[in-house]
């Protein structure tokens, strides 16, 4: 499964395993960074709610495939669904038969300032630049350029061989243009050249367009989740 993966290339600024949770402080870095995780079946939810609050955070927690029981006690408590997810994964050799066009993806790191500000526009802020930055990781980020315009972002990271893009963001104007598809094999390609050998990435159940996108690139659904908010929150 991907979720060690997903822990690897966007890590939390701190976790923790405690009475049977994966307590998670993500510091503004979203609710991947952000929710907690059960450990063993039987951990008591209240636990996990009073160690999210007293680092300030909203009660959030993470439903992983096998995690039934959990979102049923959670619906019982009135946590309610947010942001149902697909995870999408293909090899390295079936994604790199393809190449993007000369000058329109480029290997970045550090991000560039007109990078950030692409992040800012789709709000991707200074708490989800942080995550890129401690992710302790093979790491880059793709910048994609339509008619000699920085036009897209995107950042993508390296944990047991497998490669995972996250914050994949094209301009508003430059869309259908076939960016973002251009973006995702040029992290393709860089993968490859790290001695990855798949390629990963998550994407909302509500994207209808990215996930008709990773379809059409040959990557397959090989994994669900949600998260579980309680309702006046």
């Amino acid at each position: 499964m991907l979720y060690p993966v997903i822990d690897g290339t966007w890590p939390a600024a701190h976790a923790r395993h405690q009475s049977g949770w994966i307590i998670r402080e993500g510091q503004g870095g979203g609710s991947r960074v952000s929710a907690a995780t059960l450990v063993d079946e039987g951990a008591e939810i209240g636990v996990a709610e009073a160690a999210m609050c007293a680092l300030g955070q909203t009660p959030l927690f993470m439903i992983r495939d096998g995690d039934a029981g959990l979102d049923q006690s959670l619906e019982a408590r009135g946590y309610v669904i947010k942001d149902p997810v697909v995870m999408f994964a293909a090899p390295l050799a079936e994604m790199t038969l393809q190449r993007p066009p000369e000058l329109r993806t480029f290997e970045v790191w550090p991000p560039l300032a007109t990078q950030r500000e692409i992040w800012a526009e789709g709000g991707i802020g200074a708490g989800r630049l942080a995550v890129m930055q401690r992710a302790d990781c093979p790491k880059t980020t793709i910048l994609g350029r339509v008619a000699d315009h920085p036009a897209g972002t995107g950042y993508v990271g390296i944990s047991d061989g497998c490669a995972m893009i996250h914050a994949l963001e094209v301009q508003r104007d430059f869309r259908r243009k076939g960016l973002a598809r251009q973006m995702t094999v040029a992290a393709a390609l860089w993968a490859q050249k790290q001695g990855a050998t798949s390629l990963a990435l998550v994407t909302t159940m509500a994207n209808a367009a990215s996930r008709t996108l990773y379809a059409s690139l040959g990557m397959s659904v090989v994994g669900h989740y949600h998260y579980r908010i309680l309702n006046e929150a």
